[in-house]
């Protein structure tokens, strides 16, 4: 007979609002076990812990050492007693199918010892993975154009600005001097290490450390183009 292992948790106050308490979950784990033809080896409850943090749920933890340990499945009355989150349910899922065991919800009607409830959690990952990637455009797009602006996006102020002592950014005299000077030479078909050259040249100096280098002289190019393009 095939091994299952069942997780349960509630809060006091979902508890006292969805109805859905440790007994109703324990008693769905275990008619799906009975209908599945499933032995449920053991049964694991977190009373009253939020889902926000796996590590601070010392049953979910044993939930999951004992089914991937017999590589059981592991039964859920449903995601949201599992893990905050999609994504952290995905990681529970490969953390599982790792140690060839299977994972069970049954409010989402998930079930991955079947082909298609594989086939389904591996579209959530997909989907997953696509907004992540998303997020991760739109921070790295946002951040671009407040350096074009000149605006802070870090503890520092972007490269031909500075940090006012109440924290506003304004120009940098200086560094715009070099910004200037290296989108000239940079449009005049100049190497990076030709631009650095010249800076050193006329005694001006990085932000941080004595030379220039080429990498550096890139990122000021960029910024300048940027800056540029954002202007026009």
């Amino acid at each position: 007979m095939q091994q299952a292992v069942g997780y349960v948790r509630v809060s006091t106050v979902q508890q006292a609002t969805d109805g859905v308490s440790l007994d109703a979950q324990r008693a769905r784990i275990a008619a799906w076990c009975q209908a599945n033809g499933y032995e449920l080896i053991a049964l694991h409850a977190d009373e009253g812990l939020s889902g926000k943090c796996a590590t601070n749920r010392p049953a979910l933890r044993a939930a999951l050492n004992d089914a991937c340990a017999s590589k059981a499945a592991l039964v859920v009355y449903s995601l949201s007693r599992l893990a905050r989150s999609t994504q952290d349910a995905l990681g529970i899922s490969e953390r599982l199918r790792k140690s060839g065991a299977d994972l069970v919800s049954l409010s989402e009607k998930i079930d991955t010892t079947s082909a298609a409830g594989k086939m389904v959690f591996r579209m959530l990952a997909v989907l997953a993975e696509f907004e992540r990637d998303v997020i991760a455009e739109r921070t790295r797009a946002a951040m671009q154009h407040k350096r074009s602006r000149g605006e802070r996006v870090s503890r520092e102020a972007a490269y031909g600005s500075r940090l006012t002592p109440d924290g506003r950014v304004e120009a940098d005299p200086t560094e715009q001097r070099v910004v200037e000077l290296v989108a000239g030479l940079h449009a005049a078909g100049w190497s990076l290490r030709k631009i650095a050259a010249a800076l050193e040249a006329e005694g001006l100096r990085p932000r941080k450390g004595l030379r220039w280098h080429p990498q550096t002289v890139a990122r000021i190019a960029a910024a300048g183009s940027a800056r540029k393009l954002a202007v026009a």
